[in-house]
């Protein structure tokens, strides 16, 4: 998709066309666009939501899961805490290795 179209796409997303608005969704999931995303999500799209939280996670981005956790994003929360647990749990391991 060329920039223009790209532009276009999203003039079309401001005037309401739902259509126009899942592509966007779906473009920004598959370039990793996180700042596409943030800005769908803020404008209350609940996929670009999902996905932003899916990417953070896959990353393992503490710092996007921890915003978004912050702005009461539960996924996030759950995300964040599994892998904060799984960083003490490795980190208690090495030390166990070294006493």
């Amino acid at each position: 998709m060329t920039d223009e179209e790209l532009v276009q796409l999203r003039a079309q997303a401001a005037t309401g066309d739902l259509d126009a608005v899942a592509q966007l969704v779906e473009l920004a999931g598959e370039r990793g666009d996180l700042e596409e995303l943030r800005r769908l999500a803020a404008d209350g799209n609940t996929d670009a939501m999902d996905l932003l939280v899916e990417l953070a996670g896959e990353r393992e981005d503490l710092g996007e899961l921890r915003r978004l956790a912050a702005s009461g994003n539960t996924d996030a929360a759950d995300i964040l805490a599994e892998l904060t647990d799984e960083d003490a749990d490795d980190d208690d391991g090495e030390n166990d290795e070294t006493e």
